[in-house]
C-alpha cells in the first residue's frame, strides 16, 4: 500500500506539472499523499529522476533554441508558424515558442530535492550522508544547467530557489539580473561539485547521462567562458584534462559518437531508448520525410562533398544529400557514416542529445587561451580537433578576431546541429562590448524577408532584441514581471 501510494504521488506530480497553464501553477498535491511521500532515500531518487525526464523531454526545444536563429538550418514547408516567426526574428510575446514553463518545472523539482532531501535522511537510517550529498548535487546541476540555459535565451528571469509546494510560498516573483543569476549557480556548482558522482556508475547510460564531476567542470567552463571569465574556464578544463576515461575518438569511429552514442568522447547526454518508449525529438525534426529543418546553404558550403573537404564529419555524416543541391541533417537518424544507411524500428528515436563532449569543450579552451593572446597554445587545440577530421593544420596570424573566426568556423563544423550554434554567436557578439555585434546581426538577418532586412538590422543593434520576450501569458499572471523593453510597443 505504501509503495501504491508513492506511485500515485509521483503520477499526479507528473500530472499537475505537465498540465498546468503556467509555471506559476506549480504546486505538488498536499494531504494523505505528500505525507506518505519525502520517507525514504528511494523518494528523493524518484523526484530525481523525474527532474531528468522532464530536462530530456524538451530536448526539441533546447535544439531549437540553439539553431533556429543561427545560420545553419534552413525550414521546410512543414515548420510551425511559430517557429518560422523565432527563425525570421519577427517575435513578439504572444508567441508560444516563448513560453519558459517547461525549464521551471524542471526547477522545481530539483528545488524539491534540494529542500526535501536533508529531511528524509532524518528519517531514513539507511540514507548516507554520501548517498544525500551526492543526490542533491545532481539536483544543484540540473537546476543550474536550466537556468544557464534561461539567461541565454531570455538574458533576465525569475530566481526561484524554493519548491512551490503550497500557497505559502511567493511564486510571483520579479526577475533577477543574469549577473545574479550567474553568481548563484556558479557558487552552486563550485560547493556542490565534489559531492558529485564520480562517474563510475554500474552502467554506461547513467555514467554519461547523469551529473558526474566531470559534466560539473564542463558547465563551469562554459558559464565562464560566457562570462568571459578565460583563467576560470582554464581552471574547470583542466580537471577534464586529466581524466583518463574521457577522451577524443578517433577519426574513423567519430560518428560513434552519434551512433550508438555514450562514447569515449562523451561528458553528459540526454538519454533516449525507443524500447523503453523513451523517444527523442530529433528524429522528428530533423528526418527528410518529416519536411521541417535541413541543412541551410550555410551548412552546405562548409559540408557537402562538392564545397569542402570534411570526409569525416561533412556529407554522409553530418549531412546527407537527396537531391540536387538539397540535403538533410543526418547525425540523428543515421546508423553509420554513408548518408544512407539510417536508424531503424525503435532506433529510429533513439539518438541521445549531446550537451557536452570533449571536443566541445577543447575548442571552449582553445578560446580562452586566444583570448589570453596565448595564441600557439589555442592553434595547437584547433590544429588537435581539425586534424582529427583528416584535414591539413591550419595557420593563422596571431590577433584575436583571426583565432576567434577560425575557432567559430572549427565549432560550425565540429558541433552542426548540435544546439550549439546560435549561442556560440551570441557569445561572440557580446564580447568586448559588443565590438563585433554587426556580424552576429548580418547573420540573424540572414532569415529575414528582404524588405525587412534593414529595419530590423536597424532595431537589432540593441542588443536586447537578441534575447526572446517573456511569453505575454505569464506577464498577465505575475505583475512582478516586467517584459524585456525591446518587446515594449
Amino acid at each position: 500500500m505504501k509503495s501504491l501510494l508513492k506511485y500515485i504521488f509521483i503520477t499526479v506530480f507528473v500530472f499537475f506539472q505537465t498540465s498546468c497553464n503556467s509555471w506559476l501553477d506549480i504546486l505538488p498535491p498536499n494531504g494523505l499523499i505528500r505525507n506518505e511521500f519525502w520517507k525514504e532515500k528511494e523518494d528523493v531518487e524518484a523526484v530525481l529522476m523525474a527532474a531528468y525526464e522532464s530536462f530530456s523531454g524538451i530536448d526539441e526545444k533546447l535544439w531549437l533554441n540553439g539553431e533556429l536563429r543561427g545560420d545553419m538550418l534552413s525550414r521546410g514547408t512543414s515548420q510551425s508558424s511559430d517557429e518560422q516567426k523565432i527563425m525570421e526574428s519577427n517575435i513578439y510575446p504572444d508567441n508560444e515558442f516563448c513560453n519558459w514553463k517547461a525549464y521551471y518545472l524542471i526547477i522545481n523539482y530539483c528545488n524539491e530535492v534540494i529542500k526535501n532531501a536533508p529531511a528524509v535522511k532524518e528519517i531514513d537510517n539507511t540514507f548516507t550522508d554520501f548517498h544525500l550529498k551526492s543526490l542533491m548535487a545532481e539536483a544543484y546541476f540540473l537546476r543550474s544547467m536550466t537556468y544557464f540555459y534561461l539567461v541565454r535565451i531570455y538574458k533576465d528571469v525569475p530566481l526561484m530557489l524554493e519548491p512551490a509546494e503550497n500557497d505559502g510560498v511567493n511564486i510571483y516573483l520579479p526577475k533577477s539580473t543574469e549577473e545574479v543569476i550567474l553568481n548563484q549557480i556558479v557558487k552552486d556548482l563550485n560547493e556542490n561539485r565534489d559531492f558529485a558522482p564520480s562517474g563510475s556508475f554500474t552502467n554506461l547510460e547513467d555514467t554519461k547521462g547523469r551529473a558526474s564531476k566531470v559534466a560539473f567542470d564542463a558547465l563551469l567552463a562554459d558559464i565562464e567562458l560566457w562570462r568571459f571569465n578565460y583563467e576560470e574556464v582554464l581552471v574547470h578544463i583542466q580537471k577534464i584534462e586529466e581524466r583518463i576515461d574521457i577522451g577524443l575518438m578517433p577519426s574513423a569511429r567519430w560518428f560513434e559518437i552519434f551512433y550508438p552514442g555514450n562514447s569515449f568522447e562523451s561528458i553528459f547526454e540526454f538519454q533516449f531508448d525507443g524500447k523503453l518508449g523513451q523517444n527523442n525529438s530529433l528524429a522528428g525534426l530533423t528526418q527528410r520525410t518529416s519536411n521541417q529543418y535541413f541543412a541551410s546553404q550555410k551548412a552546405i558550403d562548409l559540408l557537402s562533398l562538392e564545397s569542402s573537404f570534411e570526409i569525416v564529419r561533412g556529407e554522409n555524416a553530418s549531412i546527407a544529400r537527396y537531391g540536387e543541391s538539397s540535403y538533410y541533417i543526418f547525425k540523428y537518424i543515421g546508423q553509420s557514416p554513408d548518408g544512407l544507411t539510417v536508424r531503424s524500428g525503435s532506433e529510429g528515436n533513439s539518438a541521445n542529445f549531446i550537451v557536452y563532449r570533449l571536443a566541445d569543450v577543447l575548442l571552449m579552451k582553445a578560446e580562452a587561451l586566444a583570448m589570453l593572446e596565448r595564441f600557439p597554445q589555442s592553434l595547437e587545440i584547433i590544429n588537435k580537433i581539425h586534424e582529427r577530421a583528416n584535414l591539413s593544420p591550419l595557420v593563422l596570424a596571431e590577433n584575436k578576431v583571426a583565432f576567434e573566426d577560425a575557432i567559430m568556423l572549427e565549432r560550425s563544423l565540429e558541433l552542426s546541429f548540435e544546439g550549439k550554434r546560435w549561442f556560440d554567436l551570441l557569445r561572440l557578439g557580446r564580447r568586448n562590448n559588443f565590438a563585433r555585434k554587426d556580424k552576429l546581426i548580418e547573420i540573424i538577418i540572414s532569415n529575414v524577408p528582404s524588405i525587412q532586412k534593414r529595419i530590423l538590422a536597424a532595431r537589432l543593434t540593441n542588443p536586447l532584441g537578441w534575447y526572446l520576450p517573456i511569453y505575454d501569458h505569464e506577464i498577465e499572471r505575475n505583475i512582478n514581471l516586467e517584459q524585456n523593453s525591446f518587446y515594449v510597443n
